[in-house]
């Protein structure tokens, strides 16, 4: 099977440098759709959907590999290496931030730098370290959602995006949410939210910035503060707003983030 028929890949522009864009849970590479269009005039841009999300080849969907993150930072290796052209910029949002770390260090010279949106290494308190929830709300939040995942959709979806002035984009993940396959949304829930990365982060040694909101149920802004302090190179910049997708709901703040952060590093 083709990597671009696996994952759905699309390119365009064309630029020294190549964007890798990369969804988070439920999702797919059209969430980007506010802000990739403007970087293919100046780089090379890939997008893609995750497998098992979006219209990636759900047959290629393998619950041993993506038992794991890895797995899937495994298909990004591959991805990277046959479609980017220069050094790589990778912007992932939510779980797919801990994806792009994973590929960083499964192949360093393919990466130049990280563009992490909503991060987070590990969503459960342990000890001093706040991720935003109790071990008992992510069981419940994943018993929930295996036992009514529409409901489960329907109900989560306004929260995470935010935005309450602009419903139909919590309309819109509803229907992303929807559109994903049950059985295979309920085996990624458990994965991303029952990882943790938090010893993966000193080992990144790429430029990385941490692009937060300054209202996030999903990532609060403990998780940001930790991860700029753990990692080698980080930027830690909050934007003002409220959810977990600011790409959709706030484009314009986070694209002026990230511009930042590649003029700062020479891009």
């Amino acid at each position: 099977m083709s990597i671009a028929k696996r994952n759905n890949v699309q390119v365009a522009g064309s630029g020294p440098a190549t964007m890798v864009f990369a969804h988070g849970f439920g999702c797919d590479q059209n969430m980007w759709r506010r802000i990739a269009p403007a970087y293919a005039r100046r780089f090379r841009t890939v997008l893609f959907d995750l497998t098992g999300s979006g219209n990636s080849d759900l047959s290629a969907y393998d619950r041993s590999k993506y038992d794991r993150l890895d797995g899937h930072a495994a298909d990004v290796v591959e991805i990277v290496q046959e479609f980017a052209q220069g050094p790589v910029i990778f912007v992932g949002h939510s779980v797919s931030a801990m994806i792009g770390l994973l590929a960083n260090l499964r192949a360093p010279e393919c990466f130049a730098a990280q563009v992490m949106v909503g991060p987070s290494p590990c969503y459960i308190n342990d000890g001093e370290y706040v991720g935003g929830f109790d071990r008992k709300d992510i069981d419940g939040l994943l018993d929930t959602l295996e036992a009514n995942y529409l409901g489960w959709a329907s109900n989560m979806a306004p929260a995470i995006m935010g935005a309450p002035e602009q419903p139909e984009l919590a309309q819109e993940l509803t229907n992303s949410f929807c559109r994903t396959d049950p059985e295979i949304a309920q085996h990624f829930a458990r994965v991303t939210f029952l990882s943790d990365n938090r010893a993966d982060l000193p080992r990144l040694q790429v430029p990385t910035l941490i692009l937060q909101c300054s209202d996030d149920i999903i990532a609060p802004r403990t998780v940001g503060e930790f991860m700029r302090r753990t990692l080698p190179r980080a930027t830690l910049a909050i934007i003002e707003n409220f959810g977990h997708c600011p790409h959709l709901s706030a484009p314009g703040a986070s694209a002026d983030a990230i511009d930042g952060f590649l003029a700062a590093n020479g891009f």
